[in-house]
């Protein structure tokens, strides 16, 4: 690897100034062992499904919507994250959309890899471990996935043949069935499967609908296939399995069987009419229990019911635990999302329900195949001591729940924001309430959206999308809170004085997009205060975030842009605003690290760098030529990232157009770094001993090579800090460690906060 030379510009522009080029001597890249960890928080994001093994005793697996897919490890009762060796280019693949293992190989995983089916995403894969997810292969297939989509925690679209473990059958979204018999490593469409459509759904916020918000969140989305199950035979191992059942997500006749290994499909007789099928779970006697739901989540369910089929004389049998209440009571509506069958006992069954929100949601448990339940949570005893913010969150989003295969009385859940888990199941039996522990240590789900780490306090602060932020006082354990006073859904934007960084400001929102809120911290955001006033928007339906936030170098100034409309400043802590003269709108404020008055802005639709030098009141283009970036199809404007270089006064660094850009003397000379592409994300970190420049990390391409670099030389040279095992499908938000030599933050896609420092 050689570095190219750092070149730089003359950019023609309002006070631009005419430099001659330079250039370095190429000089050789050289890479740098780095420990990489997770900052503790624990789970903070939707765990979709879970699998225990049926005859491998602690083997267990889990997948998320957007943060890749985990493995248990009994002995140090922690998840061990599998995909984090998945580069920028296949960030989609950390959304998982169904995981299987194979009954008769406990060393067999797959996965079904792909977050979205949007039309700019590319397909999904399926990834294959014969080794315990330690190492995998990929098979090509021409199907998009949806693991961030509606439907998602709906069962388990994957599933090997239980026995001959080289078969696996596959439910699409819009796709149909799909089988492999080399154990995955090839895929064809099942021609016998119908062509039958779902229901797509419409994904929509009633109360934005009409505001004309079009995210793809929120158009309409095919569910497909949500779940496929095998009957198996006793005597037949190596046989194909001659039952199957397949489940679309529809409410008329969405239950599907072959009886002859997959050749030809039917409509299962007298199956239930009006709910979509959500889970299913089959027991050691052939009952097949079926959840239903009027919507398949994580949209709001309103009604639902739970079924048993007996497989061998096809009766149906109707056995809801709780009655939703009819549509247009004030009763509770709720569906049914997920059902598991004690492998030990075909009579004991427990089912969740989804959207019970008065007073909560409940599990419901049987010892007598349905006919009778009795409720585990309502006297349940909660243990929050390994993730203390999750005393303030209710459990929701129960997609699935299992039961132990080896061990009746262990039983885990799944929610949006982690898994529970208990080891006193069947004290409910005894009319004992059971035991609940949040079990996600090391799993980490959480988005984060803005991360800081100032040269005083706390290393790092953190602003997360649903789960707030936190003070992070010790990097390996989880917070004893998320940041009291005000609580945002989401802090969107964090920001210190850089001269008394005690004092700090963050912006955010709540549930609904058009609430935003500010708040200011004056010791190091352990407590934090409302502003007392808003800036004014022109338009607040339009409103995809709470925009950006800026502090001053001494903390005097607050500048903030909310989205559609120009930076606002306050002076006294939000508790009025005005406009700044000589801005666009959208433009995203930057304070200068040193010089309080000095502010940036970089406007991406003109590609023009602005600058004010009057504590904001003010700003001036400074360069124009830069890159320019198109406004968002769903109408968002693409923010360059803009960071100010601390204790240099008038210097900052700019991502833009994925080149990284060295601006100088306020913003009138600028540099280009040309060895890197593909920059995705810089930051700053303590100098390298002996210098007075801030460390540089850069998420970017350098010779062919995607990952993580360091300079320790103003750019001029770069130390690869990456590995082949720690990629995490992107690097985000970077930030060095002031105070610590080679520390680095980075938020990857989904996979909370990760941090690298030098091995020792």
């Amino acid at each position: 690897m050689s570095f190219a030379p750092l070149r730089t510009l003359a950019l023609l522009g309002f006070g631009a100034t005419l430099f001659t080029a330079t250039s370095l001597a190429a000089v050789p890249v050289r890479s740098e062992s780095y420990a990489w960890r997770s900052v503790a928080i624990g789970g903070g994001g939707f765990v979709t499904g879970i699998e225990f093994h049926p005859t491998a005793p602690g083997v267990a697996y889990a997948r998320t919507d957007v943060g890749g897919a985990y493995r248990w490890d009994g002995a140090s009762r922690t998840w061990l994250p599998l995909l984090d060796w998945l580069g920028r280019d296949d960030w989609n693949l950390q959304g998982i959309e169904s995981l299987a293992l194979d009954p008769s190989d406990p060393q067999r995983v797959y996965l079904a890899a792909g977050t979205y089916t949007h039309p700019n995403v590319g397909d999904g894969a399926i990834l294959r471990s014969a080794d315990g997810g330690r190492t995998w292969d990929r098979a090509a297939i021409p199907v998009k996935f949806g693991g961030n989509e509606a439907g998602r925690g709906s069962g388990e679209r994957l599933a090997v043949d239980p026995q001959s473990g080289n078969i696996l059958y596959l439910g699409t979204r819009h796709a149909g069935l799909w089988r492999s018999v080399d154990h995955g490593a090839t895929w064809e469409r099942v021609a016998g499967f119908p062509d039958v459509p779902d229901d797509s759904v419409l994904h929509r916020d009633p109360q934005t609908a009409e505001k004309g918000r079009q995210r793809y969140n929120y158009l309409a989305q095919p569910v497909g296939i949500v779940w496929v199950k095998f009957v198996p035979q006793p005597g037949h191992a190596g046989e194909p399995t001659s039952t199957i059942y397949a489940a679309i997500s529809r409410a008329a006749g969405g239950l599907y069987r072959s009886t002859d290994a997959g050749r030809t499909w039917a409509p299962v007789p007298g199956q239930p009419q009006g709910f979509r099928p959500t889970g299913a779970s089959l027991g050691g006697d052939g009952s097949l229990f079926v959840t239903y739901a009027d919507q398949p989540g994580p949209n709001r369910m309103t009604d639902g019911a739970v079924w048993k089929l007996d497989t061998a004389t096809d009766r149906w049998t109707e056995v809801t635990p709780e009655k939703p209440a009819p549509a247009g009571t004030d009763g509770r509506h709720f569906g049914y999302a997920a059902v598991c069958v004690d492998r030990s006992d075909p009579a004991t069954v427990v089912v969740t329900t989804w959207n019970r929100e008065k007073p909560f949601d409940e599990i419901y448990r049987s010892t007598d195949g349905g006919r009778t339940w009795r409720p585990l949570l309502e006297r349940a005893t909660w243990d929050h001591s390994s993730a203390p913010y999750t005393d303030t969150m209710t459990h929701h989003w129960m997609s699935d729940i299992e039961i132990d295969p080896h061990s009746r009385d262990r039983m885990m859940f799944t929610t949006g924001y982690g898994i529970w888990a208990t080891d006193n199941a069947t004290a409910s039996d005894r009319g004992e309430p059971t035991r609940w522990s949040f079990e996600s240590r090391n799993l980490e789900e959480t988005v984060p959206l803005s991360l800081v780490s100032p040269p005083e306090g706390a290393h790092l602060i953190s602003g997360l999308g649903d789960v707030d932020g936190f003070v992070h006082d010790d990097l390996s354990q989880s917070p004893e809170a998320r940041f009291p006073g005000p609580r945002f859904k989401n802090t969107e934007t964090l920001d210190f004085a850089a001269t008394h960084p005690a004092l700090m400001v963050r912006s955010g929102t709540t549930y609904q997009w058009d609430k935003i809120h500010g708040a200011w911290s004056e010791d190091g955001g352990r407590h934090w205060q409302s502003f007392a006033a808003t800036p004014p928007s022109p338009d607040a339906t339009k409103r995809f975030s709470s925009g950006p936030i800026a502090l001053s170098a001494d903390g005097s100034v607050i500048l903030w842009t909310l989205h559609g409309g120009l930076p606002q400043r306050s002076t006294d802590r939000g508790g009025s605003w005005s406009p700044v003269t000589g801005a666009p709108v959208d433009l995203a404020p930057v304070a200068d690290r040193v010089e309080p008055g000095t502010f940036y802005g970089y406007d991406a639709l003109a590609g023009i760098l602005y600058v004010s030098t009057d504590g904001g009141q003010t700003f001036e283009a400074t360069l124009r030529g830069l890159p320019k970036a198109e406004r968002q199809w769903w109408g968002g404007v693409p923010q360059p990232e803009v960071r100010a270089v601390p204790g240099h006064a008038g210097e900052l660094w700019v991502v833009a157009g994925e080149k990284l850009y060295r601006f100088t003397e306020r913003g009138r000379t600028v540099s280009v770094v040309p060895a890197l592409a593909k920059v995705g994300s810089v930051g700053f970190g303590k100098p390298a001993p002996g210098s007075d420049y801030p460390a540089i990390f850069a998420a970017a391409v350098l010779d062919g090579q995607d990952g993580l670099f360091r300079s320790d030389d103003a750019g001029k040279t770069w130390v690869s800090i990456s590995d082949a095992q720690h990629r995490y499908g992107s690097a985000r938000l970077l930030t060095g460690d002031p105070r610590v030599f080679g520390r680095v933050y980075f938020a990857p896609h989904g996979r909370g906060i990760v941090y690298g420092e030098p091995a020792k």
